[in-house]
């Protein structure tokens, strides 16, 4: 089989790490896999892993991306994929004008993922033009039912797995905490709540600083390290969240550290994880990576968050919005080891075996269209 996934670029957050989680399992099981993307970081990872990085620009918003679908459809009559995967809404259109005009009987399969719950227009429309969708958790799958008039038999709910071979309980390796704090010498001997995840207003790092001052005068011995980084275009942001730090006096009690692509170690170094998004998120994947290092999680009640957290730890949910049980709740687990289980399907192996059933059943259609045993 030969598939080839399409998204912006591959810097990094959720959606780039599973393009590139799910290509290493496609060449493991002896598929091909190619990739299409402006690049990024991650593009020499996915080579050395044995798949193929197309460098195509289908990751502009501008009218000038439409000069893409011609190089486009000429490079799938090329490459001659089984599978399509789209994963962003702009790949998608590029992808979607290009495919619909090869010739029905030897165009690939289309999929798409509905990685968020997109805002509800044209634009976003072209993730349910695919002959099958699949949605990263049950309150996507209602989304897109609700919004975009799909069938729910071309839905396929497939939540983001969490690796268990590098998501597992117990404590950060000696060397790299050594390391770490040589780096950031504050941060021994300190409780650390963490804060993951990209740095966007959405996400909620300014709302993790307020639960910060609190936690100043209330458990003095935390320490935050906010891990992520902004986009290029949004360094401003970075400013901001530092500058607001500082007028808050917390200097000595949070820590940003960037990108890293060691956060298996910050979770198992954690006393407690917070997710802090202001709107519902489809899946937030660091919940369950850090529940299955052992580490406790905070979070607000709606969307995937509250969905993944029902199933695994409804200890950790708090009203949406609500900072001052958010950070009550966090005090409260401080001092616990609360247990926790994660559903066999929220692993990495099921969200492969499941995209790659998509995968197979519309290959077995399209035999079956075409007569072929």
């Amino acid at each position: 089989m030969r598939v080839l996934q399409v998204l912006p670029a591959l810097n990094s957050g959720g959606v780039e790490r599973g393009t590139v989680e799910l290509a290493r399992e496609l060449i493991r099981r002896g598929h091909e896999s190619f990739v299409m993307s402006a690049g990024g970081r991650l593009v020499p990872q996915l080579e050395r892993e044995g798949s193929l990085h197309l460098l195509q620009p289908v990751h502009r918003k501008s009218l000038a991306s439409l000069g893409q679908i011609r190089p486009v459809r000429q490079l799938l009559a090329e490459l001659r994929p089984d599978i399509v995967h789209v994963r962003s809404r702009l790949p998608a259109w590029i992808v979607w004008l290009a495919w619909r005009k090869l010739a029905p009987e030897g165009r690939p399969r289309l999929v798409s993922t509905f990685h968020g719950l997109y805002s509800v227009n044209r634009y976003s429309a072209v993730m349910a033009r695919a002959e099958h969708l699949i949605a990263v958790s049950r309150c996507v799958e209602r989304y897109i039912v609700t919004h975009y008039a799909v069938e729910p038999n071309r839905i396929t709910v497939i939540p983001r797995g969490f690796d268990p071979t590098v998501f597992f309980p117990g404590p950060p390796d000696e060397r790299w905490r050594r390391a770490l704090y040589a780096d950031y010498p504050q941060l021994e001997g300190k409780r650390i709540i963490l804060m993951p995840g990209r740095l966007s207003r959405w996400k909620g790092q300014a709302d993790f600083l307020r639960v910060m001052a609190r936690l100043k005068t209330e458990a003095p011995d935390c320490h935050g390290v906010i891990l992520g980084e902004a986009e290029p275009s949004k360094q401003h942001y970075r400013r901001e969240l530092e500058a607001q730090s500082r007028q808050s006096g917390l200097q000595n009690e949070v820590t940003f550290v960037g990108h890293r692509d060691d956060i298996d170690q910050f979770y198992r170094l954690a006393e407690i994880t917070c997710h802090l998004s202001s709107k519902p998120e489809p899946f937030g994947r660091t919940l369950t990576e850090a529940l299955a290092t052992g580490t406790k999680v905070v979070a607000y009640d709606r969307g995937g968050a509250g969905e993944t957290l029902t199933a695994c730890f409804p200890e950790g949910l708090v009203p949406a919005d609500d900072l001052e049980a958010y950070v009550d709740r966090l005090l409260a687990l401080l001092d616990r080891t609360p247990d926790f289980t994660i559903p066999a399907e929220l692993t990495l192996d099921h969200q492969f075996e499941a995209t790659l059933g998509v995968y197979e059943r519309l290959l077995g259609i399209r035999q079956l269209d075409m007569g072929q045993p």
